[in-house]
């Protein structure tokens, strides 16, 4: 009874207490966490290029569409039902909150199992088609058996780490993705250095780490003493939640996709204008930019809980308060990305190989990669604020607009002028339009909720 109040009152807060701390309360252990978890990418990185070389790091880059697909299925049902969780606490609503959780659980059950099955019986086309050559295939195929036999552990520790957010347990979610980081760089040295395991042990390692894990996260949602845990009756689907969850979730799953999309093409467009060792590069200037991209998701993350909980309550000036606060915050963490891959891009690539002409070719891409991440940070933060409050259909143009609507055709046309180079500069650009159409869209939103402001103090006068 005592966790059941001092969880009510933790989630009461959300309405209460003043808007920076609260965000800094919530996005810091988020923030930890989303950056620990970036740390997977490099670390397994780091371990082949040293051991297995060049080509492994290019059969790894290979997997990023995969990673994605299966990460857009889970996001779906994560940050859907994270999402409307959050809503229904602000409405005090908790018995729908419970429900909520449990259909999660068996949505990431039905989803990982159906996604594991059609992906390993046709794994060898799909990473063919992902842009796999006779030369990095069997390393994309190493590591891509064991991450599927392992994925419905994935979806259900990254699932039930947005519902520990969501039910105000932030640092717990937190603790759970530190562990699988410190877990995954111990199995890599075992794995990978000392047993050779290559890039199978590197994946051994990440699914390992994520079991340990998910068993902590089902032992703090079986306590009976918490406001929502895991108990009988919440299982069976309900259309209604199933339908409100993939309402929410349906805009990070199609920003998933379409980068899926758009990685395909860009290995493909890789593996023609330069050859596996472009793909190399890619893979690297990506997992350094991941790291801050993650950041910037962690920081969402925070936000996301403050942001419907005051939607939902209807206070209408802390919910643009917190948009505000996070929106300079973003834009500060990726003006830091910004200046290290301008200041030192050498250094970043040579964490990951000692080839010097990887490194070289890895430095350039770094540096046209996260040419203008400052707008990057902005575009996303106002991407996921249109998720929180429910406007799906804006949130959706916004996913689509950077990755789909401007990306991909300059993916196509500009390598046709400046050859690799092509496939490079198209990042920034699209990154540039995309920003200034998410300005426009928030300007006009901001006169909107600007007017209900003003129209409720109105009525309390």
């Amino acid at each position: 009874m005592e966790n059941k109040n001092s969880n009510k009152k933790a989630t009461l807060e959300l309405g209460t207490r003043p808007v920076g701390p609260l965000l800094f309360q919530y996005a810091m252990p988020a923030i930890v966490a989303m950056t620990a978890s970036s740390l997977y990418n490099i670390i397994d990185r780091a371990f082949i290029g040293h051991e297995v070389g060049p080509i492994g790091i290019s059969g790894l880059a290979i997997t990023f569409p995969f990673m994605n697909l299966s990460g857009a299925f889970g996001a779906a049902v994560g940050i859907g039902s994270s999402t409307a969780i959050s809503v229904k606490l602000g409405q005090k609503d908790y018995k729908t909150a419970e429900e909520l959780l449990g259909n999660t659980v068996t949505l990431n059950l039905i989803i990982g199992f159906v996604f594991t099955v059609v992906c390993l019986v046709f794994l060898d086309p799909i990473l063919r088609f992902f842009g796999a050559s006779d030369q990095t295939i069997p390393y994309a195929r190493s590591f891509m058996q064991v991450i599927l036999a392992g994925n419905m552990v994935t979806h259900m520790y990254f699932g039930l780490n947005a519902m520990l957010r969501s039910v105000s347990k932030p640092q717990q979610a937190m603790y759970a993705t530190i562990f699988t980081v410190v877990m995954n760089i111990l199995l890599d040295v075992i794995f990978i250095k000392w047993w050779h395991w290559g890039v199978r042990g590197a994946a051994l390692a990440t699914i390992i780490s994520q079991t340990l894990a998910l068993l902590y996260q089902l032992k703090l949602f079986a306590d009976k003493r918490e406001m929502l845990h895991l108990k009988k009756g919440i299982y069976r689907l309900k259309s209604k939640l199933v339908k409100n969850i993939i309402r929410i979730g349906i805009s990070p799953f199609l920003m998933n996709v379409c980068t899926c999309v758009v990685v395909i093409f860009m290995n493909n467009q890789f593996v023609h204008y330069g050859g596996d060792w472009a793909v190399g590069s890619f893979g690297i200037a990506n997992a350094i930019g991941t790291v801050f991209l993650m950041i910037i998701v962690g920081l969402n993350q925070g936000m996301q809980p403050i942001a419907g909980y005051n939607y939902g309550s209807q206070q209408i000036d802390r919910l643009l308060r917190v948009l505000n606060l996070t929106i300079v915050s973003a834009v500060s963490i990726m003006t830091v990305g910004w200046l290290l891959a301008m200041l030192i891009p050498h250094y970043c690539a040579s964490i990951f190989t000692d080839d010097e002409t990887l490194i070289k070719m890895s430095t350039r891409a770094i540096r046209i990669d996260m040419f203008l991440f400052p707008l990057v940070g902005f575009q996303m933060v106002v991407t996921n604020f249109f998720q929180c409050i429910g406007k799906v259909k804006v949130s959706i143009f916004l996913s689509l607009s950077r990755q789909l609507l401007f990306l991909l055709p300059l993916l196509y046309v500009l390598p046709m002028f400046y050859d690799v180079d092509g496939v490079w500069y198209s990042l920034p650009a699209s990154d540039f339009v995309a920003a200034v159409v998410a300005g426009v869209m928030i300007v006009v939103y901001m006169r909107i909720f600007k007017k209900q402001t003003n129209a409720y103090s109105h009525e309390k006068s």
